[in-house]
């Protein structure tokens, strides 16, 4: 199928996790003849939410369209869908990835996220997850953050800033930068 004849929807489903839930919601998109693209699941609570973007001919993508809503009803979740288009991703030369643990507390996440946000960088993923006080240890976050440094951007320079994050949160972290050839340096440009 060519690209152009292409459609893609973005679903998300949520609802109370149990034995072969995802089977059943791939076996659907499946049998409506539509591709999974990229997709996320994740445990939150008792819950689980699973976002996809499926591709498929402009009548698989009408037909998931139309049955999803019914089986997700069938099967007590909460459906949302959205069309959406394929989008050529602007170059990206270096991808950063940092793994913090520090003690709980509000706004923590929001700190980090900021950082990422005043290098410019775009955030591709973030996992977070609180580990509940044990004894005398207090409630330990675990964060973990992948993002992307557009061509303009030197990656690098976060390191410096990320280091000084973390040392005045009193938070572990390991940050990893790694740098991706411009495609003229790769052609011999």
């Amino acid at each position: 199928m060519e690209p152009s004849s292409q459609h893609y929807l973005v679903i998300t489903a949520l609802g109370a996790d149990r034995p072969g839930i995802v089977n059943t919601i791939t076996r659907h998109v499946s049998s409506c003849g539509c591709n999974i693209e990229d997709s996320r699941l994740a445990m939150l609570g008792e819950e689980f939410t699973f976002i996809m973007l499926l591709s498929g001919s402009w009548n698989a993508i009408t037909l998931i369209e139309s049955t999803l809503p019914l089986k997700g009803a069938e099967l007590e979740l909460l459906i949302v869908m959205k069309r959406t288009a394929a989008q050529a991703r602007a170059p990206m030369p270096a991808s950063v990835w940092v793994q913090v643990e520090v003690a709980d507390s509000p706004h923590l996440i929001e700190r980090f996220t900021a950082l990422f946000d005043a290098h410019n960088m775009n955030i591709a993923e973030l996992v977070s997850r609180t580990q509940p006080a044990v004894e005398d240890n207090a409630a330990q976050l675990y964060i973990q953050i992948t993002a992307h440094s557009p061509a303009s951007q030197d990656a690098t320079i976060i390191e410096q800033a990320f280091r000084d994050l973390c040392t005045e949160l009193n938070a572990q972290g390991t940050i990893s930068v790694v740098n991706y050839p411009q495609q003229d340096e790769q052609d011999g440009v």
